[in-house]
């Protein structure tokens, strides 16, 4: 288990090899990670891709997905990219999608075509005191 995103985190099982992995049909979060130092620090992963799927199964995992070239050139070998996966309890696609959206502004993806904001404004609550 890794715990990914903001506080405590969510907790994603994996990490795990993606080349040879079995996507279940399941609806999950994912994340694609990879090892910037396999040899200084072997427990670190970076995020460089984030997303949802309502089946698992059917979102061309491993290596047919459309961003698939960008997780290979980033890790440098589809033996070295990663797969981890949260199946959200009781969440609907518009809160996986809020998952994905937090975890693309807390990493910054590079793998990830859109971009999202890690903003807090106070006007949202407004000032205190």
């Amino acid at each position: 288990m890794i715990r990914l995103g903001t506080a405590s985190g969510y907790p994603f099982d994996g990490p795990r090899l993606l080349g040879g992995w079995t996507p279940p049909a399941v609806p999950a979060v994912y994340a694609v990670l990879y090892r910037p130092d396999p040899e200084g620090r072997p427990d670190r992963y970076a995020v460089i891709y984030v997303d949802h799927a309502d089946d698992l199964s059917c979102a061309r995992l491993p290596f047919r997905h459309p961003r698939a070239p960008c997780w290979i050139a980033r890790a440098g070998s589809r033996w070295k990219v990663h797969i981890c996966t949260y199946e959200v309890p009781g969440g609907l696609p518009a809160h996986r999608e809020q998952i994905v959206r937090e975890l693309t502004a807390v990493y910054r993806p590079r793998c990830n075509e859109a971009q999202y904001e890690h903003t807090w404004h106070e006007n949202w609550i407004g000032r205190s005191g």
